[in-house]
């Protein structure tokens, strides 16, 4: 028996992995919801739980297989239970995720995440569906369906999908395997999404993409195939011009940007248009060239200094973050020195560090013979982290005594009696208020103290109220 037999059945997505995942977590969202489902409160009350994949590291892939053997135990209790599981990992093991777990009952990969209501319809009528379509047979209509059709619900935040897919190759990811070579959205569209979700009463959006630094590159080279006199050129820069003059958009923020193509127009965009945010997330990866080269990132470490340099030079109060690995193949102590010494004086505010782990289908998981160690990995780990945490705390102790504005996000999980809001450096204050404010309100909060990972501060004013309705949440994992 179902367990909303008594009222519309409810369905619960869990996401696992990036900004991409999460974003079509949300257009699944709502996607059921037109189809009549309603969101539930937990597994216990979900009629549907879907779970949507990532396999960029090792362990979104041991989580899923976790989850999944978890849920076997709920799918035999109650057999209508249905489960899905879409996302790269699907897209990329459709046999393997069927073979591991049979009482599946819908597989679909990235490219059809607009069958997503479908698909779950037709196995409830006629049993296990295994459904993956490669970029080449879908259109912009199905790629990229509009964000006001497919949100779980309005809020002061949303993410836009510009582009998909990636054409780059460098030799750890795997995301050209899954999503497939870079397609961009039309522009004018873009721009009317952006609009759409002003007038829905959200302030501040996302742009997402595997690498939004060549966005609309393909356009305009189709177009100059075409016959058009245009220069084949990307178009971000355009792009975060007219999204930061969209009337009720407070905040544009992005990612993910390749360094190889930060270009000197997105620099002086980012520069002069106040909405646009004053973060730039850039992926160091190595500080090594030689590990750079056999990564095939496109640049070295001085090249990459040097875009970093022009960024904070033409930008004001520019905060900046970065992904590192650790132990990529062949990595030798003199590699991981350099890496130590670029991160430092870089002096990111954060970092997101990762241990290499090798996925298959990447050239990266053909140098087995080159492994770093494990015990020699976890070491130089911990010296990263130490080099990176450093800076970020003197990043954030200089904003002591400052008035920043955040766009409040919540009570704290730690302390519901604490407001938690975020800076347009993508800073996280947590701050007191002697009234409760809505999330989407933007507040002026003065810093009184500072920790690596966040700032708190004590409430100033409150300039702007949030205009928009409660959003539905969408579990991430």
């Amino acid at each position: 028996m179902d367990a909303a037999a008594d009222g519309p059945r409810r369905y619960l997505v869990r996401t696992f992995g990036c900004q991409m995942n999460e974003n079509d977590s949300e257009r699944i969202s709502g996607l059921l919801e037109a189809d009549g489902l309603t969101p539930a409160t937990s597994e216990d009350d979900a009629d549907v739980i879907v779970l949507n994949t990532c396999c960029i590291r090792e362990n979104a892939d041991n989580r899923l297989y976790g989850t999944l053997g978890h849920l076997k135990s709920r799918k035999d209790a109650r057999p209508d239970l249905q489960i899905v599981v879409g996302g790269c990992l699907a897209q990329k093991d459709r046999d393997q995720v069927r073979a591991r777990a049979p009482y599946v009952d819908v597989v679909l990969g990235t490219h059809n995440v607009h069958r997503a209501a479908e698909l779950v319809a037709q196995a409830r009528a006629g049993g296990p569906i295994t459904e993956i379509l490669d970029a080449a047979v879908a259109d912009d209509a199905t790629m990229f369906p509009s964000a006001l059709a497919t949100r779980s619900g309005p809020g002061h935040t949303a993410w836009v999908t510009i582009q998909i897919g990636c054409d780059n190759s460098c030799a750890f990811c795997i995301v050209p395997a899954v999503r497939g070579p870079e397609i961009s959205r039309p522009f004018d569209a873009l721009v009317a999404e952006v609009e759409a979700l002003a007038a829905d009463g959200v302030t501040e959006v996302t742009l997402l993409g595997q690498n939004v630094n060549s966005y609309g590159r393909d356009l305009t080279l189709a177009a100059r195939r075409a016959g058009d006199d245009v220069r084949v050129r990307p178009l971000f820069a355009d792009l975060l011009r007219a999204t930061g003059a969209v009337d009720g958009i407070r905040r544009v923020r992005y990612t993910s940007p390749h360094p190889k193509d930060l270009r000197p127009e997105t620099i002086a965009a980012m520069a002069e248009v106040p909405e646009v945010c004053s973060h730039l997330h850039l992926p160091l990866q190595s500080g090594s060239d030689r590990v750079l080269a056999a990564m095939h990132r496109g640049y070295t470490a001085e090249r990459y200094l040097e875009r970093l340099a022009a960024a904070r030079a033409e930008i004001d109060d520019l905060a900046v973050t970065t992904d590192i690995i650790v132990g990529f193949p062949g990595e030798t102590e003199e590699d991981f020195a350099r890496t130590l010494e670029v991160a430092a004086e870089a002096a990111y505010d954060s970092a997101y560090t990762f241990v290499y782990s090798p996925r298959p289908g990447t050239e990266a998981a053909e140098m087995a013979d080159q492994e770093v160690p494990a015990e020699v990995v976890a070491e130089r780990f911990d010296r990263l982290k130490v080099v990176v945490e450093r800076t970020a705390v003197a990043a954030h102790r200089a904003r002591v005594g400052r008035v920043e504005e955040v766009a409040v996000e919540g009570p704290s999980r730690k302390d519901p009696s604490v407001l938690t809001g975020r800076t347009a450096q993508n800073k996280l204050v947590h701050f007191p208020s002697p009234t409760p404010l809505r999330a989407g309100t933007y507040a002026q909060v003065r810093v009184t103290d500072a920790a690596a990972h966040h700032l708190r501060g004590e409430l100033v004013d409150v300039v702007a109220p949030a205009r928009h309705r409660t959003r539905i949440p969408v579990a991430a994992v």
